[in-house]
């Protein structure tokens, strides 16, 4: 199933900065491991916003919500999901 995921992160101003930037490092390994599984589809930055626009690809809504708490920088997010599913008139045979 593909799920349309926006995440907006708000990490508190007074956070030690060492501790950022080992959550910020552990995120980038995690995210581009789930993007070489096919899992993390797509990710696009939202301009001046600390906030990314994602296409997911995940078996169901529980292997989601798992990948979601995974990410180090969740407890920090406020996250929006829309489940996809594809449009008839769509020429590409790969949308799911």
């Amino acid at each position: 199933m593909l799920y349309h995921v926006s995440m907006t992160v708000n990490i508190p101003t007074d956070m030690d900065t060492a501790t950022v930037e080992e959550i910020k490092a552990r995120e980038k390994v995690y995210s581009l491991d789930l993007q070489r599984q096919g899992i993390w589809r797509h990710i696009w930055r939202v301009a001046g916003q600390y906030e990314n626009v994602s296409i997911f690809d995940c078996r169901d809504h529980l292997h989601l919500h798992e990948v979601l708490m995974g990410l180090p920088l969740y407890p920090y997010m406020n996250i929006s999901i829309m489940p996809l599913c594809r449009h008839p008139s769509s020429m590409h045979e790969d949308d799911k």
